[in-house]
């Protein structure tokens, strides 16, 4: 029976580069997860954008002596190129501050405030916060730094909205010693107002709705967000002291020159954009409602870790207050990939802010350096940091590839394809002779997509892809056995039904390799002289005398000096 999926990726602030660890975390999980469901013929719509609005985006304008505009444009340009070169394929990628997608998020996200200030969750409050006396500027969370409050951590680099090191919600006027981002001054305490969400109003509609989640739901989301539930919700703010973003939407004078905090109106761009999509695509924006407000339509949210918070606990409070929207139906979180130095051994932290002589592997310079988007997908999948931090090796990249994707994927493709194009004329063989032996292969493949459909129907994305090449293996095995090179010598009819076996296993590994690798999925079709829809079902074998296409290396080896200034 068909199901509908609304899939989303974390939208990533546009002020910086995409670098592998964003990739791991919340964008190529959720594209294999999207291939796979469209392969079983569901109906999926995969959304994702830039993050424009913000301190972030006004901080690195100034420092870059440009306008917002300026900058967002220009790294979301830069963002969009970098998934395009991975193949990542958005049906929709919007951004909350771009032509096209900004006037209708704007409206969007003030008629979704306006809708929970009129159910009464706001609550105005003229209050003390941390300000910049040199920047003459109040400072958002997420730009003051300090000694993290809660007494087991301590953590020296604690941000004023969350800290990285624990991950618990900050109060930013409890930080130790807060100095301001900006400037690096000292930050002081000053009076303002501000509208704050009343969090603990859904404590326990949020503890119950994520206790339902237990049997589907990654077991360290569910703890997280449930341990902050036990502590207690803060009321956090829902509006800013800066000039770019989107107004407040209120009448009262106290309500001008501040806008809606760049957290509330992130996550309704995964709304706005659909919406754009709806209106581009079938002229009618209100289409969005069926994708969102529809209980027939599961909602699937891809992030990085340092967004559970808001995912499991802040945007389900507000889509509660809000009270059309359904829920997720899953929220799934990574860790953070690290970066492993192959000259000290030394395990660093992937930042965009990192500098030059500590760079991470920039996917814009992957990408222009013309390196296969297959290889990247396959090594980040099979360090995935699904229930703990992991570290991209540039060393055990090439060794991986050369090792796994070319010895065994690549090697058993390019045998068989190579042999048939030498000894049959390039043409399917006959399996009249075929036996048990065959049978068992095509067992093999069976299971093989069985296996892999159910890890990643449970998010685990590193266990599908090594059943993929499990099942490589097994192939690889079962063409030594059957000695096709000595059969064909002596025993011509059991070997063109080997090899025939052979030609159905590789037609599985492209549906296999579909969601993890399409440029691979769609090189071996063209090799098999096909054009099948890879569909996630055991493909009928080809008759034989169907004429193949031109036998290809599937995979290039990499020399170990390949990332050159990728990395």
């Amino acid at each position: 029976m068909s199901k509908r999926y609304l899939v989303t990726s974390g939208l990533p602030y546009s002020n910086g580069r995409l670098h592998v660890g964003h990739i791991a975390g919340a964008y190529l999980p959720a594209d294999i997860f999207v291939r796979y469901q469209r392969a079983r013929g569901h109906e999926v719509c995969f959304v994702c954008g830039s993050d424009d609005n913000g301190v972030s985006i006004e901080i690195k304008a100034l420092s870059e002596g440009r306008t917002p505009q300026e900058v967002s444009s220009h790294y979301h340009d830069s963002q969009r190129r970098s998934f395009e070169g991975l193949r990542i394929a958005f049906d929709v990628y919007g951004g909350t501050h771009q032509p096209g997608f900004v006037e209708r998020h704007e409206r969007m996200s003030q008629a979704f405030f306006l809708k929970i200030y009129e159910q009464g969750y706001f609550t105005k409050r003229s209050v003390k916060q941390l300000y910049d006396p040199r920047a003459e500027r109040f400072l958002p969370d997420s730009y003051v730094r300090g000694t993290c409050h809660h007494p087991d951590c301590g953590s020296p680099r604690a941000k004023g909205d969350q800290c990285e090191q624990c991950g618990r919600l900050i109060d930013p006027l409890l930080l130790i010693n807060p100095v301001s981002e900006i400037t690096g001054e000292r930050a002081v305490v000053r009076e303002t107002t501000h509208w704050y969400l009343r969090l603990a109003d859904f404590e326990k509609r949020l503890a119950e709705w994520l206790e339902s989640k237990r049997d589907s739901w990654r077991s360290h989301v569910l703890n997280f967000a449930l341990g902050q539930i036990k502590q207690g919700l803060p009321e956090r703010a829902m509006t800013r002291d800066i000039a770019w973003g989107i107004p407040v939407p209120l009448e009262d004078p106290e309500a001008r020159g501040k806008v809606l905090f760049v957290w509330f109106d992130a996550p309704i761009g995964y709304v706005s954009f659909t919406a754009a999509l709806c209106a581009r695509r079938d002229g009618d924006e209100n289409g969005w409602k069926r994708w969102w407000c529809d209980p027939d339509s599961e909602i699937v949210h891809f992030i990085g870790e340092d967004n559970t918070v808001f995912h499991t606990l802040i945007w389900p409070a507000m889509l509660m207050a809000e009270a059309t929207i359904s829920l997720p139906s899953a929220v799934v979180a990574n860790n953070f990939v690290n970066y492993r130095d192959p000259a000290s051994g030394e395990i660093r932290k992937i930042s965009k802010s990192t500098t030059p002589e500590q760079s991470p592997v920039w996917v814009e310079e992957y990408v222009r350096k013309g390196l296969d988007p297959d290889a990247l997908r396959y090594y980040l999948t099979a360090i995935a940091p699904e229930s703990a931090r992991s570290a991209f090796d540039p060393q055990d990249f090439v060794a991986r590839n050369n090792n796994e994707l070319v010895a065994a994927l690549g090697n058993f493709v390019n045998r068989t394809l190579a042999f048939v194009d030498r000894y049959f004329e390039r043409r399917v063989p006959d399996p009249a002779a075929a036996g048990a032996a065959e049978s068992e292969l095509r067992a093999r493949g069976v299971a093989a997509l069985e296996r892999v459909g159910a890890h990643i129907e449970g998010h685990r994305y590193r266990a599908a892809q090594d059943e993929l090449m499990a099942f490589a293996r097994d192939c690889n095995l079962y063409f030594g056995q059957r000695e096709p090179w000595r059969t064909r010598k002596d025993a011509l009819p059991q070997c063109a039904a080997t090899l025939h076996a052979c030609i159905h296993a590789v037609r599985v590994l492209a549906v296999l390799c579909a969601p993890f690798m399409p440029g691979a999925a769609q090189r071996l079709l063209h090799q098999l002289g096909v054009t099948d829809d890879l569909r996630w079902a055991l493909p009928e074998p080809l008759p034989a005398g169907h004429a193949l296409g031109e036998p290809q290396i599937l995979f290039a080896k990499l020399e170990p000096g390949c990332m050159g200034d990728v990395a």
